[in-house]
């Protein structure tokens, strides 16, 4: 899988972004997407092979595999990095669309189109509301397949066509185990960070309105 796509994403809506937003793309970038091309794509590369059972039963292994990972967690980080990027899609979408209406006014209408303010300030709050949502379902969704963040040593299945109880084992669960920790970390870490960056835009804007209500009493 290409990830070009997410990295010019990444690169163009860190210029739009605040100091709290630069520091999510950097964690996004070098502690999520960085990782797992470098090193959490090869570790699950080929975990349905390496998935063995005690018995030579035909299917059961496949049944068993199907019944402990029905989505693979490498699948599901994949479309957990791509979810919680794409809203910030809103806002380059947004900055565009202010720069082609000046092109076609042909004037200024903004002081600077990427300045987060009126629409823009909308949109930019939009897209952390989605990607902090994005966050805590995948989170949830890791915990409800996997009865947990943690990776066994030895499952026991006993699904059909698997004659009595099997004993199944996984492979480099210790070493599966710490990256998925990881994911979760930098997960939290994330949702800290765009609750952060929320509650900064929103006190700041709350203080610009203030303080332009109360010149103008001054006045």
């Amino acid at each position: 899988m290409s990830w070009g796509f997410l990295r010019d994403l990444l690169s163009g809506v860190n210029k739009y972004s605040t100091g709290v937003g630069r520091i999510w793309v950097a964690v996004v970038f070098m502690f999520r997407l960085l990782v797992y091309v470098a090193a959490a794509e090869n570790i699950w590369k080929y975990e349905h092979d390496e998935f063995e059972c005690n018995i030579k039963q035909p299917g059961c292994e496949n049944v068993c595999f199907d019944h402990f990972f029905p989505v693979s967690h490498i699948r599901l980080w994949a479309l957990q990095l791509i979810m919680v990027s794409t809203p910030s899609l809103l806002v380059v979408f947004h900055v565009a669309y202010r720069e082609n209406r000046e092109k076609h006014h042909n004037q200024k209408l903004y002081r600077n189109p990427g300045e987060i303010d009126g629409g823009l300030l909308c949109t930019y709050l939009i897209s952390l509301i989605l990607k902090t949502g994005f966050e805590i379902v995948f989170l949830v969704l890791f915990y409800k397949l996997y009865n947990g963040f943690k990776i066994p040593h030895l499952v026991k299945c006993d699904v059909r066509p698997c004659p009595s109880t099997v004993d199944c084992y996984i492979s480099k669960p210790t070493e599966k185990m710490i990256f998925l920790y990881f994911l979760v970390a930098t997960s939290c870490l994330c949702i800290i960070l765009n609750l952060s960056e929320l509650s900064y835009l929103i006190f700041k804007y709350s203080l610009k309105c203030y303080l332009k209500r109360y010149m103008k009493k001054q006045q």
